[in-house]
């Protein structure tokens, strides 16, 4: 398994620090940027590199991205199909986010929740499986599936 990480300006400074933990946990990671604060970046240009990452090998590949909410990021990184984005805000979501969805990108909060709590969300995210049920698989095939909804 190899993890993105990538953020904006709000997360920057969580970012730059979860990614050296992970390093020192022997985790394969990979920092995406930005490589310095700006105030001015748009949380767009982190999601969409990391779902372009997590998506040449999306079975294996896990992406981290962190801003202010977690919101903006989610949703920019689910328009990209294959890209299964949740928010989690403590390690039970990020454990069913897995198990249920098969996430593959984690969207983090640097405003409401504090490092210490995001390094442990990482920490689930990254050593929860997901479950094999036909029931699952089937909700999460749909998740990609091109139908118009009216």
């Amino acid at each position: 398994m190899v993890v993105f990480i990538a953020s904006d300006h709000r997360g920057f400074a969580q970012k730059e620090n979860l990614f050296l933990g992970l390093k020192s946990a022997g985790v394969e990671v990979e920092d995406l940027g930005p490589d310095h604060y700006n105030k001015d970046d748009d949380f767009n240009d982190a999601a969409i590199k990391i779902s372009k990452k997590v998506l040449e090998n999306p079975e294996e590949n896990r992406g981290i991205l962190i801003c202010g909410t977690a919101h903006g990021v989610a949703m920019q990184a689910n328009r990209f199909k294959g890209i299964r984005a949740i928010v989690a805000f403590n390690p039970e979501l990020a454990a069913l986010g897995r198990q249920h969805e098969d996430a593959n990108v984690l969207c983090l909060s640097a405003d409401f929740t504090s490092e210490e709590d995001n390094a442990e969300i990482i920490k689930t995210f990254l050593k929860t499986a997901k479950l094999t049920d036909e029931r699952y698989a089937r909700r999460n095939r749909r998740l990609d599936e091109d139908k118009e909804l009216n």
